[in-house]
């Protein structure tokens, strides 16, 4: 497997951000830790197939920590690496940019 070699910075980010749902699991893990059905509940639209994939994405990239708590029942919990905090604190303007662009944003066809 060849290595992937980028243009700049945003591109690198980019690769590992990639996807509508990262940001938004990224975001609520923002909080601290949280079991699956919480994260589930927490980033609304997600099917449970696609969060499965996305956090095995996440935790293969270095973002997420998953931790298993052997007891019964089962109980996994997910929660950011710091390398997961800092993109966290990169996408943070980003995020407040959406905010005040809401709107305008909505209302282009």
């Amino acid at each position: 497997m060849t290595k992937r070699t980028y243009t700049c910075g945003l591109d690198a980010a980019i690769a590992v951000m990639g996807g509508k749902w990262k940001g938004l699991i990224l975001f609520s893990l923002g909080e601290g830790p949280l079991r699956f059905g919480e994260l589930r509940r927490t980033v609304a639209g997600i099917s449970e197939r696609m969060l499965i994939l996305q956090l095995r994405e996440m935790e293969h990239s270095g973002l997420v920590h998953r931790e298993v708590h052997h007891q019964v029942p089962p109980k996994v919990e997910y929660s950011l690496t710091d390398f997961g905090h800092s993109l966290n604190a990169a996408m943070a303007p980003l995020g407040e940019w959406g905010e005040e662009n809401l709107e305008r944003i909505a209302a282009i066809p």
